[in-house]
């Protein structure tokens, strides 16, 4: 193997110093630009439900970070805890760059320090949108009952298909040979798909959780089915950063029959703002402790 040259190794440090700029930015800017209406929906919060709500924010983002670690794994490259979290956190912060391609290509470089190919990393990173919309789909029937989302039946035989693991390796191989990169060296498999199923309906869990401290008005399972809806929307419109404006537009609708319009605004706004912060602490928290092992 070559050693890297000092000069294109500063050059990839400064790229990711400034890529983590531009996110913690318009991170920043999310919670900036709705400052007013945000500081009126959390007055109405106490402090408990809002530490409570962040913690539950963690939780899921550590399901939605072993979902793709267990996806990794199954394709051939099993990650250390602490590197992955480092990997998936800090390259999450890329979605509320505008565009959707940072989140994917942050993870693919981070990932190639650690010996896992960019192909691999881009497939694991590609498999968790209909893995969370599926499972997301799913929830939403199963809380906030059929009659009324029974529409969403629709999409679940697409979702199905596209969750077989014959389907999803034959598509990956085509991808790879049109992009005419080497094909993967491990197929995914059924039991690492139904593992990572099973980490990313823990975090739907976490996420109604959240959204229950914020707002217990519908009670719990209309809280996970009120977030679940609003996120897949929110997934569907990957062109926008982090789905913004979609998903709070979706969460007020949804809400409507338990919240005035302003009441269900300020806890849309909240929950934004939380999750905001929890994807920050995880990537410093993933940051400094994959930091302190390399020590």
């Amino acid at each position: 193997m070559k050693p890297s040259r000092p000069g294109r190794s500063l050059a990839k440090k400064l790229v990711r110093f400034g890529f983590l700029l531009a996110a913690l930015g318009f991170g920043g800017w999310a919670v900036a630009s709705q400052w007013d209406a945000v500081i009126a929906g959390f007055a109405r919060l106490s402090w408990a439900a809002l530490a409570g709500s962040l913690a539950a924010v963690v939780v899921a983002l550590l399901g939605a970070m072993l979902t793709w670690r267990t996806l990794l794994a199954d394709l051939g490259s099993p990650l250390p805890l602490r590197p992955a979290a480092k990997v998936f956190f800090v390259g999450q912060l890329g979605k509320y760059i505008p565009g959707a391609v940072w989140p994917v290509l942050a993870q693919m470089e981070m990932g190639r320090d650690l010996g896992v190919p960019r192909s691999r990393s881009a497939a694991a990173f590609f498999l968790m949108m209909p893995i969370q919309l599926a499972t997301g789909l799913l929830v939403t029937l199963g809380t906030l009952g059929w009659d009324r989302y029974g529409w969403l039946l629709l999409l679940i035989p697409l979702l199905l298909v596209l969750l077989e693991p014959k389907v999803i390796n034959a598509l990956i191989a085509f991808g790879l040979r049109r992009l005419k990169r080497e094909p993967l060296e491990r197929p995914l498999t059924r039991r690492g798909m139904l593992t990572a199923l099973g980490w990313a309906l823990a975090g739907w869990t976490a996420y109604g959780v959240h959204l229950y401290l914020i707002a217990p008005q519908g009670g719990l399972l209309f809280a996970v089915g009120a977030f679940a809806l609003s996120w897949c929307l929110g997934i569907m419109t990957f062109v926008i950063p982090a789905g913004a404006g979609v998903r709070e537009v979706a969460m007020v609708a949804v809400m409507a029959p338990y919240l005035d319009r302003g009441s269900a605004i300020a806890v849309a706004l909240s929950s934004r703002i939380v999750i905001v912060l929890g994807d920050l602490i995880c990537a410093g928290l993933a940051g400094i402790a994959a930091r302190r092992d390399s020590v």
